[in-house]
């Protein structure tokens, strides 16, 4: 009898951590479980389901988990990835700014955690990851709604940790820096740089880490899969893993 493959649930799926994890999972031997606003492709893997659906509304997430429950009764990993930023001023950051933004990266994870837990239970347990930010330790002006969605999504990953350890399920975060994605992209778009060109801004963000350069998604990737296997990070839940090319590990004065 041949042994069952781990399912892993990765929201957020379509964008570029979301989509290097779905590589990596399933190159690994994972069934792969995607959700996301956007369409993925015909790449998605064969032996997966992608479900389109929107996790700012509620709504939307009970019905990804009918599908998801249509198609396995168990999950092993559910990896929370989905986000929205919306750059503005505190001063300009509207209730709806600002509603948007939790709904879409806070709620969704607490949403999406209680609906997975009783799959993850009956797995015998399993890891939660949830993908905050650099910016719940650290941050810039202009995104303060991002921010505090970050900041609460660690305080929810300590509260998780504690309450699901009894049913064996660990949860930690992933705290990525600056990572060559759309979203990132997107970001250096603003008016806010001195450097003229994209490519610009995008050096000298890189020049800010340690070693020189971005993150890639696939960089991401790899941490979040450390902490999905058991093997590998059994010891670990509560945690805040920051991969950011050692950028908060310099004094902003040097």
């Amino acid at each position: 009898m041949s042994e069952r493959k781990k399912v892993v649930l990765i929201t957020g799926a379509s964008g570029g951590i979301g989509t290097a994890c779905v590589n990596l999972f399933s190159n690994q031997g994972w069934q792969v479980v995607g959700a996301d606003r956007s369409d993925f492709g015909a790449s998605f893997p064969v032996d997966g389901l992608f479900i389109k659906a929107n996790l700012a509304d509620p709504a939307e997430i009970e019905f990804l988990f009918k599908k998801i429950r249509e198609f396995s009764s168990l999950l092993d990993a559910v990896i929370n990835n989905a986000g929205l930023q919306i750059a503005k001023p505190i001063l300009e950051t509207t209730l709806e700014d600002w509603d948007s933004t939790m709904a879409a990266n806070l709620r969704s994870v607490f949403i999406t955690s209680k609906l997975a837990h009783p799959m993850l239970k009956s797995a015998g347990g399993g890891a939660i990851i949830n993908v905050s930010s650099i910016h719940a330790v650290a941050t810039s002006a202009n995104i303060s709604a991002y921010a505090a969605s970050k900041g609460g999504m660690m305080a929810l990953t300590r509260a998780m940790a504690i309450e699901f350890a009894h049913d064996q399920i660990r949860v930690n975060a992933v705290l990525p820096g600056a990572v060559d994605t759309p979203m990132l992209r997107a970001s250096m778009e603003r008016d806010q740089f001195e450097e003229s060109s994209l490519q610009d801004r995008l050096d000298a963000l890189a020049r800010k880490t340690v070693d020189g350069r971005l993150g890639k998604p696939e960089d991401i990737a790899r941490a979040i899969l450390f902490l999905a296997d058991e093997t590998q990070s059994s010891f670990m839940t509560g945690q805040a893993l920051i991969v950011d090319g050692g950028a908060t590990a310099r004094l902003s004065t040097e």
